[in-house]
């Protein structure tokens, strides 16, 4: 797969971030700027529709009891298989990622020389995926400040709390991003901080592919 320190194929950015940290809006901004769009948890619904090996494989594991009437998959079902079992949760995910990562190497593939793909992923930095990437981006805000979104956002505050707990931590995401967007500011300051990681980071990879 391209990645780092090769000059060929489309310009892959990996886009992370804590829970409520503003990583889709930082998606939106950069799709307006040109860049097509990979949502990783779109691609891990595409592994498990019906019909694919991926759901083959979950039921096979976890029997019908995580489908829903129609033989779709019931995410809370299994949500509520692999939550407090460590060892289902592995078995879990070492069904869905290679299937992920199989749709994303086919994606990229596809892609033509200089394009911009931008792997919008949260778990990013948990799965050490940043040296698949030529640029890595990390939506930035203090913890407090994604509690209190995530909150507003619908969860309680023990599962917001719980959910930024389980995560990376700050430091972990800063260690490997190549830029970071403060988005604990206002929507236009955060669009002209994209627009310039856009002019002094991602185009210059693309006329890099170009040559």
């Amino acid at each position: 797969m391209t990645g780092r320190g090769t000059g060929a194929g489309p310009v892959l950015v990996g886009l992370t971030g804590g829970i409520a940290s503003g990583k889709s809006t930082l998606a939106r901004m950069l799709a307006e700027l040109g860049a097509q769009v990979v949502d990783a948890d779109a691609l891990a619904r595409e592994v498990l529709e019906p019909g694919t090996p991926g759901l083959a494989a979950v039921v096979d594991r976890f029997g019908t009891g995580v489908l829903d009437a129609a033989g779709s998959l019931d995410r809370a079902a299994l949500a509520g298989v692999v939550f407090s079992d460590e060892a289902a949760r592995r078995d879990l995910e070492g069904i869905v990622h290679p299937a992920v990562g199989a749709r994303f190497a086919a994606v990229v593939a596809a892609a033509a020389t200089g394009t911009v793909l931008v792997h919008d992923v949260p778990l990013l930095v948990e799965n050490g995926l940043a040296p698949r990437y030529d640029l890595v981006v990390v939506a930035d805000a203090p913890a407090d400040v994604r509690l209190e979104r995530a909150v507003a956002r619908g969860l309680s505050r023990e599962q917001a709390a719980a959910r930024i707990a389980a995560q990376a931590s700050d430091a972990d995401r800063r260690a490997v991003a190549d830029v970071l967007v403060d988005t604990d500011v206002d929507v236009v300051t955060t669009r002209d901080a994209v627009a310039e990681l856009w002019r002094t980071h991602v185009l210059p990879l693309v006329a890099d592919r170009g040559r």
